[in-house]
C-alpha cells in the first residue's frame, strides 16, 4: 500500500494553507506517492545476483550456438561459429570499417531519439491536460501512429532527399509515438484528489502540471521513453536499410549481399548490445529521476 509523503519547499517556516501562499513566487507543495519498492535499497549483493541471473539465459544461448555451428550439424555459411563472428569484427577493425558504422548509427538514433520523445512528451501532455485537444488531436495522431514505418521512407526521400536528415526524420517518427501515447494516458489516471487538494492551494496551470501531475507520472513518462528508445534502433535498421552507405543497417544488407553471414550475425548482435546499454543508460537517469522526485520506483 502506497504512503502519502509530503514535500515542503525550502522556506523559512510552514506555508499557511492558502493561496496566498503561492503568490510571493514559492514553491507550493508538491504532493507525491511513495511505494515500498522506492523505501527499499538496492545492495551490492541484491544487484550482483540479479545481473547473475540476467547473464544465464545469454550463455546458455552461447554455448547452445558454438555446440551448433561446431557439430558440423549444420554448414557455416549459415551459423557461423563465435569465434567467426569475433574474428570479423577484428577485421573490420582493422581495415578501420566497424567503429564508423557504429558511430553514425548511434548518433542517428541519439539525434531521432531525442526529438521524437521530447515531442512525444510534449504533445502526450497536450492531449492529457487539454480535452479540447484531444477531441481535435486524438483522431489524427491515432491514425497515423498505425502507418508502418517502411511506409514513411519514400516520402521522406521525395521530400528531404536521401541524407541524414530523412533518416533521423524516420527514427523521430518512430520515438514519438510511444512516448505521446504512455504520457497521454498517465496524465489521465492521474489521482483526481492530488490535483483537487492543489488547486484548493491556488496551484493552476503549468504549474499544477509541474509540481503534482508529472511528479506523479515520472515512472510512466520513464516507461514511454524506453518503448521510445526501443522504437528508435527499430527505426534505425529500416532507416539505414534504404539508401544508406554507412550504419549497421548498411552493413546488414552489404554483408547480406556478399553472403558474409559472419558479419551479418555481428551487426545483430552489435544492435543488440547497443539497445540494451543505451536502456540501462535511460534506466540509470530513471533512478536519478524517481530519487529527486520520490515517486514509487
Amino acid at each position: 500500500m502506497s504512503h502519502l509523503t509530503t514535500v515542503e519547499s525550502a522556506t523559512t517556516g510552514p506555508p499557511a494553507p492558502s493561496a496566498a501562499t503561492f503568490a510571493d513566487g514559492r514553491s507550493p507543495r508538491r504532493l507525491v506517492l511513495r511505494g515500498p519498492s522506492a523505501m527499499r535499497a538496492a545492495t551490492p549483493t541484491r544487484v550482483a545476483a540479479r545481473w547473475a541471473a540476467g547473464a544465464l539465459i545469454p550463455l546458455a544461448l552461447l554455448l547452445a550456438w558454438h555446440a551448433a555451428s561446431t557439430s558440423g550439424a549444420l554448414s557455416p555459411a549459415l551459423l557461423p561459429s563465435p569465434g567467426s563472428v569475433l574474428a570479423a569484427g577484428q577485421e573490420l577493425i582493422q581495415r578501420g570499417e566497424l567503429l564508423p558504422h557504429v558511430a553514425i548509427s548511434a548518433q542517428r538514433v541519439v539525434l531521432g531519439f531525442v526529438v521524437g520523445g521530447a515531442a512525444g512528451v510534449a504533445v502526450g501532455c497536450l492531449l492529457g491536460l487539454s480535452r479540447a485537444a484531444e477531441a481535435l488531436l486524438a483522431p489524427l495522431v491515432g491514425a497515423l501512429r498505425a502507418v508502418p514505418s517502411l511506409a514513411w521512407v519514400p516520402l521522406l526521400i521525395l521530400w528531404m532527399r536521401i541524407g541524414e536528415d530523412s533518416k533521423v526524420t524516420l527514427i523521430a517518427i518512430g520515438a514519438f509515438f510511444p512516448a505521446m501515447t504512455t504520457v497521454f494516458a498517465a496524465l489521465r489516471h492521474v489521482d483526481p484528489k492530488l490535483v483537487e487538494m492543489a488547486r484548493t492551494f491556488g496551484v493552476r496551470g503549468l504549474s499544477l502540471l509541474r509540481t503534482v501531475q508529472l511528479p506523479s507520472i515520472v515512472p510512466s513518462v520513464f516507461a514511454g521513453l524506453r518503448l521510445a528508445l526501443a522504437q528508435a534502433w527499430l527505426f534505425l535498421v529500416a532507416a539505414e536499410l534504404i539508401a544508406s552507405s554507412m550504419g549497421l543497417g548498411f552493413l546488414l544488407v552489404d554483408s547480406q549481399n556478399n553472403g558474409r553471414t559472419d558479419r551479418l550475425i555481428l551487426a545483430i548482435l552489435l544492435l543488440a548490445l547497443l539497445g540494451k546499454a543505451s536502456d540501462a543508460l535511460l534506466g540509470w537517469a530513471e533512478r536519478r529521476a524517481l530519487a529527486r522526485w520520490g515517486t514509487p520506483g
